[in-house]
């Protein structure tokens, strides 16, 4: 493996004249000693002492949204409108994980065993998050908060694309938190190997690609006991039946497929719909992608940022020259926006593909997308359509449109996602559900809702009269 940077500078996606001061990267080896020290006495106050401590961290953090927001954006090209969003959701989360707290870590008498015993969960001990740069605070947020409220101390890495927004978001925790409790880990993929692999790191949650995530499953197997949670991202498909809204189904899918650029885990990537209906969605289709106009992200009325990175813009390239059908919606490449604004801006694209063979070993069907490319394919027959589906090894969320809740259940029924949707886009993920994903995407510990459950390991205790 290539050593990484010790320091980097980044800059704006949307506006690369647009620098950050310098990040350095942190000693995994002395933060996890840290870590692991504070652990004992975190671990040792009551659920209630940790809950009211982290409901300072939410009062904080609230007071932060806005300027939270603005730096989500700049440094990631994320919509300005999207950035306040997460905010809203990261102060939420407070809330929902207390609520879940109080339904999982709490001590649970059982009286129907042959000597008095109750059910307690303990906390497992340092805890590593890896967080991603398309939801810099929410996504790692939700695992570090479950982690903190149940008794571990967490070691919060940022993706090195949002080590800013992880700067600041880390300064505002560590205010509120007893010291090292909550440790910032800066660094790009040595540093996030190193952090999991760690043999004082008793939980993982991360956030990232299937290779990596693989990599770290391998690693970690002889380490039975260290709790491994991984959310691999998606290749997310809308099934649309003839009997559906069109006008809903279109508008869900553009808005699933242009959403953060397309740079979320449940982006819409895919359609699969009826011959019946087929002309008049792609025309609805074509006519709602045309909202997204890449913009400068910071404007409030944007809906369509930049790509995160100079890699990223490479890799859409690729994608919409692949030869794997008809590009309907060609997409392209803008050097800049304005005069001024040089950044990683790119268009919406759509391609209709006629040959399931040749789609099938195209990079638009082995990889997550993440970027606003779209594969359209067409069906007779709602077996056909699920066969399609369940070609494609990810099972992260999907969409069925249609009018009759019968067909929604049926077709559902044999969709291997961890997240379905009816008449909904594929990026509706609500933090008051779980949200893991199947197959490629994950190993289905939820990244959403009763997280907790995986920040803590259960011990049965008993005694004799």
């Amino acid at each position: 493996m290539q050593n990484e940077p010790r320091a980097w500078q980044n800059f704006s996606p949307g506006d690369l004249s647009f620098s950050f001061p310098q990040v350095t990267c942190a000693s995994v080896p002395q933060c996890v000693e840290r870590s692991a020290a504070a652990f004992p006495l975190w671990a040792s106050r009551s659920l209630d002492e940790r809950r009211d401590i982290l409901s300072d961290c939410r009062e904080k953090l609230s007071l932060a949204a806005e300027s939270l927001a603005a730096l989500i954006s700049r440094e990631t090209g994320k919509p300005l409108r999207e950035a306040r969003l997460e905010m809203v959701a990261v102060v939420a989360k407070f809330d929902l994980t207390f609520a879940d707290g109080e339904k999982y870590l709490r001590d649970v008498v059982v009286e129907d065993g042959p000597n008095p015993a109750l059910v307690r969960q303990r906390p497992r001990g340092p805890s590593a998050v890896i967080a991603p740069f398309n939801f810099p605070v929410h996504l790692g947020h939700g695992a570090a908060l479950a982690y903190l409220l149940a008794g571990n101390t967490v070691l919060f890495k940022p993706s090195p694309l949002a080590a800013n927004v992880g700067l600041e978001y880390a300064r505002i925790m560590q205010a509120m938190l007893p010291a090292d409790v909550f440790q910032l880990v800066p660094g790009w993929g040595e540093t996030g190997r190193a952090l999991c692999l760690n043999e004082a790191v008793r939980s993982v949650c991360f956030t990232g690609s299937v290779p990596v995530g693989r990599e770290l499953s391998s690693a970690l197997a002889a380490d039975t006991s260290k709790s491994l949670a991984l959310e691999l991202g998606g290749k997310n498909s809308a099934i649309v039946l003839a009997d559906a809204d069109l006008d809903l189904a279109a508008t869900a899918v553009a808005d699933g497929t242009c959403l953060t650029s397309g740079q979320r885990c449940n982006a819409t990537s895919r359609v699969l719909v009826h011959r019946r209906v087929a002309d008049a969605f792609l025309k609805r289709l074509t006519t709602s992608l045309a909202r997204y106009t890449p913009g400068d992200p910071m404007n409030e009325n944007t809906l369509l940022g930049p790509l995160i990175s100079f890699a990223a813009h490479e890799r859409y390239e690729c994608l919409v020259s692949t030869r794997a059908g008809e590009w309907i919606v060609p997409g392209g490449v803008l050097e800049k926006i304005n005069p001024e604004m040089h950044g990683y801006y790119v268009l919406p694209a759509v391609v209709l593909a006629h040959d399931p063979l040749a789609l099938d070993e195209s990079l638009l069907a082995k990889a997550e997308t993440f970027a606003p490319v779209l594969v359209v394919e067409i069906f007779d027959e709602e077996d056909e359509a699920i066969r399609r589906h369940e070609a494609w090894k990810f099972g992260l969320t999907a969409s069925v449109f249609t009018s009759d809740a019968g067909s929604f259940s049926r077709i559902g029924s044999h969709l291997s996602v961890g997240n379905l949707y009816h008449n909904l886009p594929t990026t509706f993920s609500p933090s008051t559900l779980p949200f893991g994903g199947w197959g490629a995407s994950g190993n289905g510990r939820p990244g959403g809702r009763g997280f907790v459950r995986f920040a803590v390991q259960e011990q049965a205790i008993q005694w004799k009269t």
